[in-house]
């Protein structure tokens, strides 16, 4: 009888200390609560990692993928990897292309970035500010076609610079994880076939990252207006998301083709930011169950309570913690790891990256031949099209990437190896064509890269080219 009746008050105080585990409420949220400070009255710990995303990074931890250290520069992309500013010469990206910063910037650096880079207008928007899906519903087509600064400012005063916020990943009513850009993930979602019904709490501990650290596709018409935005995941599966499937939807309509590279006088699609569609493509840690929080946002302890940390960051800038969880082998050692993968993947970007601008410049060569009266093979011209609008997505792909290769080295590696493939049997064609026009074409190309870098639009930039990622194997040597 004692036993019964002492088990009676334990039942009670393990019931206690079980419902004290749940964070107290201080405050009922509106069901379309945008004020992150109206969060931090229930939340105050996960509010407090999300606004140190302000702060730089520690220096020297990141070798690749700088961002917003502590020396306080901002990292320019196109100095860092030369062959980008030919590549995009005629787009907003060989004007100005920075590694980003934190979460709390987002929205920051759209505002600041060369105004050549918002000439899409409203869809603009789409990953940087929490109230994307209100304006999409409320504007329709105008959100995406009209003027950036006029969809902007449409947005709540108080609110013009707020990037992703708790409501962009949480409900408001008990903060579970919630997909709110229905019109693009939501949308992309079902054209794969996923049941978004079925998803698990593990899924959308990386699918609410991928309403923004995905790839997208802009479409024009025929006054090159935007017209919606979506993700070119059609022809995909969920967990097989491949380069192979996205270059295929963006050339199967001409409403896809964004812009219009300089040196080659081409229509082309652009690549942004892949991150969840190579993670999440049959990568390691993907099979392994994994999700971007897990690495991204490691559990914490703050006080009494274990938190998942909102100060997202490279596991590099915060001791490998994340790492550590799973590997013995200790910070030292994983680091190394992690920038031996780095380095290889800058290798074959460049060697990739420079022969694709070879080929670049040999069709710039060719199209003035042309234009001069030469006869230049038009089948010899078309295939090499093909096989360099192959190797430029593929090389764009990997470049927008900011893992530097790390979220799926195979892949990665699979990806540039193509790349550069294609960009040889480009050149090879083109060369083929250039001799049998008469047109010399040397050995040894000056691809002009000073000259790109140094013709990037209007805005004066407060860079000096003296960030720039060595080599290991030499791959300039040839151009």
């Amino acid at each position: 009888m004692k036993k019964i009746l002492l088990a009676a008050p334990l039942l009670l105080l393990l019931a206690a200390c079980d419902k004290s585990a749940d964070p107290i409420k201080v405050t009922e949220l509106k069901p379309g609560e945008y004020e992150p400070k109206e969060w931090a009255k229930n939340w105050p710990l996960e509010h407090e990692g999300w606004e140190a995303t302000a702060n730089p990074t520690p220096a020297g931890k990141s070798y690749y993928k700088k961002g917003w250290d502590t020396d306080g520069k901002i990292y320019d992309k196109l100095s860092e990897f030369p062959y980008m500013p030919l590549l995009f010469n005629g787009w907003g990206f060989g004007i100005e292309y920075n590694e980003p910063r934190g979460h709390m910037w987002m929205l920051t650096d759209v505002l600041d970035v060369d105004p050549a880079r918002r000439k899409a207008g409203g869809a603009c928007l789409t990953c940087k500010t929490p109230y994307a899906q209100e304006l999409q519903e409320k504007h329709g087509k105008d959100y995406f076609s009209k003027p950036f600064d006029e969809i902007h400012a449409l947005i709540p005063k108080n609110h013009r610079e707020l990037g992703a916020a708790c409501i962009t990943c949480h409900d408001p009513a008990d903060a579970s994880l919630k997909i709110k850009n229905e019109f693009t993930l939501g949308r992309a979602l079902k054209d794969m076939g996923v049941d978004t019904a079925k998803l698990t709490n593990q899924d959308m501990r990386s699918l609410v990252c991928a309403q923004c650290h995905v790839t997208y596709v802009i479409p024009k018409d025929k006054d090159m207006k935007s017209t919606g935005v979506f993700f070119p995941w059609q022809n995909s599966r969920y967990g097989r998301i491949a380069i192979e499937d996205i270059i295929k939807r963006i050339k199967s309509d001409p409403a896809h083709l964004e812009w219009t590279q300089a040196v080659t006088g081409f229509k082309l699609g652009f690549l942004r930011h892949p991150e969840f569609e190579l993670f999440s493509n049959d990568s390691t840690h993907w099979k392994a169950g994994l999700a971007c929080a897990d690495c991204h946002m490691p559990y914490t302890r703050a006080g009494s309570k274990k938190i998942s940390d909102h100060r997202v960051m490279s596991p590099l800038k915060n001791g490998m913690k994340a790492c550590i969880q799973c590997h013995t082998e200790g910070e030292e050692w994983l680091t190394q790891r992690v920038k031996s993968i780095q380095d290889r993947t800058a290798s074959l970007q460049l060697r990739a990256g420079f022969a694709t601008a070879a080929a670049a410049k040999l069709f710039e060569r060719a199209n003035g031949a042309a234009k001069a009266g030469r006869k230049v093979d038009q089948d010899l011209y078309s295939q090499a099209r093909e096989y360099y609008e192959e190797a430029f997505y593929r090389v764009t792909f990997i470049g927008a990437e900011n893992s530097m290769g790390f979220h799926n080295p195979p892949e990665t590696l699979r990806v540039l190896g193509d790349a550069a493939y294609f960009a040889g049997k480009s050149e090879a064609l083109l060369r083929q064509a250039l001799a049998q026009a008469g047109v010399p074409a040397p050995a040894k190309l000056d691809l002009e890269l000073d000259k790109y870098l140094a013709n990037r639009g209007k805005k004066k930039l407060n860079f000096d080219r003296t960030v720039e990622i060595k080599d290991p194997f030499k791959t300039q040597a040839r151009f």
